[in-house]
């Protein structure tokens, strides 16, 4: 493989968890106008996301198994086109059925792009590399939501149709397009030359610890995240704009705490610093849903996005070191559980926040914090990957 093709299909990993990070974060920005829109109440409104987030976790699920039977370019131009028809559905249409139905299909895209672009960068690097590899890509989940928020909240505070952020959203997808365009893909499945065959290898016991860490961690983050701004709005009585930076903070911090650990990361044993960074976050999270600070809560929220910004590509990561050679399906096994979290945000927070408002929903992200922390202890009885010599690499 030459250089210049490893560099393209790297970036089209970078931009696939950016298109994730910024369908997904973007929500508890748009949400009010959204339900504004199609008159409906905030908490009703946030269930119809579930599309979103049920597309997402079909295509990571599905992929697994299709990556082997279609082509990797055939998907993702095939992807484009599903952008930009959902787009166009969003922009056009005033039914809620079809605002579902794009939802959907935007999920399905994120999740296709996103599951080859984790696979991608398992494939080409290797060891350490690999971890700093992820680390790195994920990062641009982040930019994404350190990015988006700030433009939602400028086209909104310009009282442009919401449907604007997912155009600009779009763009992303373009990039990926075009160097979908430019590059060759691995070949996978019984198609791959001169392939060899690869005995199976148990998982064990740390595969299944790592994917409910996953599933509980991305679940407490985006069940954090999405009612940060309503929590910020009512109950603290900052403005749109001023909640719509507190979200960008927690981001900025997070993707600024994924460069600085991409490098840290290679001198630590992987699951020893990931129960720690799990300690922090669930400290520093209780520390935001308990104060009444108004002003410390963007000090609080950037300690947050720091430490909390390396632990799910570190899941994955010791996930993939759990077997003496990589699996794809290993690794999407522990991205469809993550994936899961996201769809169940708005279905276990939606009635929480019905109930006990945006503050109750926070609390119980903090519990789940706590639940990824317990798993990533429990994880150093039974992990294999200083048994296989992944730590040393």
């Amino acid at each position: 493989m030459t250089n210049r093709n490893r560099i393209g299909l790297t970036w089209i990993s970078f931009f696939s968890y950016a298109l994730t990070g910024a369908l997904v974060i973007v929500t508890g920005m748009v949400l009010g106008d959204i339900a504004n829109y199609f008159q409906l109440p905030v908490s009703e409104m946030s269930n119809t996301f579930t599309f979103l987030n049920t597309g997402i976790l079909a295509a990571v699920f599905l992929n697994a198994w299709l990556m082997e039977i279609v082509p990797l370019k055939r998907q993702l131009i095939f992807g484009f086109v599903l952008m930009v028809l959902a787009v166009l559905g969003l922009m056009t249409s005033h039914s809620l059925s079809v605002f579902s139905l794009c939802m959907f299909v935007l999920g399905v895209v994120s999740g296709i792009t996103m599951s080859i672009g984790t696979f991608l960068i398992t494939h080409l690097y290797e060891g350490r590399q690999r971890g700093s590899r992820l680390l790195f890509t994920d990062s641009f989940f982040s930019m994404a939501g350190t990015i988006f928020p700030v433009i939602a909240g400028m086209l909104l505070a310009r009282h442009l149709p919401w449907y604007w952020v997912y155009v600009c959203i779009g763009v992303i997808y373009l990039a990926i397009f075009v160097l979908t365009l430019t590059v060759d893909f691995p070949i996978l499945g019984k198609k791959q030359p001169n392939a060899q065959p690869v005995a199976k290898e148990k998982w064990g016991v740390g595969v299944l610890l790592l994917s409910i860490a996953a599933l509980c961690y991305i679940l407490g983050q985006l069940g954090f995240i999405s009612w940060v701004p309503e929590y910020a709005t009512k109950t603290m009585g900052m403005d749109i704009s001023a909640a719509g930076q507190l979200v960008g903070n927690f981001w900025t911090s997070y993707m600024i705490g994924m460069w600085v650990f991409s490098f840290v990361l290679r001198f630590f044993d992987l699951q020893r610093i990931l129960m720690v960074l799990a300690a922090l976050a669930t400290l520093l999270m209780y520390w935001f849903v308990s104060s009444s600070d108004a002003g410390m809560l963007k000090w609080i929220i950037i300690g947050l996005g720091f430490f909390s910004s390396a632990i799910y590509t570190t899941i994955i990561t010791l996930g993939s070191q759990q077997t003496r050679v990589s699996s794809p399906k290993l690794v999407n096994f522990i991205l469809t559980c993550g994936t899961v979290g996201t769809m169940l945000t708005f279905v276990v927070t939606g009635p929480i926040v019905a109930k006990g408002g945006a503050h109750a929903a926070l609390f119980t992200a903090n519990g789940l914090y706590a639940v990824v922390f317990v798993m990533c202890l429990l994880l150093g009885f039974v992990t294999k990957h200083r048994q296989y010599g992944h730590a040393d690499h």
